[in-house]
């Protein structure tokens, strides 16, 4: 994942969830395409898709619960997942989770 993202729109307000405790902001592409760079803070939480999703975790750590599985994978800097469209999965943070979401064609 590059360090930087060039030639964007940013949307200025921000999607903030669970109080506060989560927030992203939007960024679009020439392409039309999208991501979301977002922080959580440490918590428990559930999300929903209505598209696929490439998760790329570029600090801190969580525990994740993907749709369809019983067992929890923890994901650290470097990392990534992908969470099917018209999804739920749990994120489990136990400290500050910076990452960039993709919205992914179907």
């Amino acid at each position: 994942m590059p360090a930087e993202f060039s030639s964007v729109t940013v949307v200025v307000p921000a999607n903030i969830y669970f109080d506060g405790k989560v927030t992203s902001r939007t960024v679009r592409f020439s392409d039309g395409s999208e991501k979301t760079l977002g922080l959580m803070l440490p918590g428990d939480y559930e999300f929903g898709t209505s598209k696929p999703e490439l998760m790329e975790v570029t600090a801190g750590g969580a525990e994740v619960l993907l749709p369809g599985e019983s067992e929890w994978r923890t994901y650290g800097p470097g990392d990534s997942f992908n969470v099917p469209g018209d999804a739920k999965f749990q994120l489990r943070v136990s400290e500050p989770f910076d990452y960039v979401c993709t919205y992914l064609n179907e």
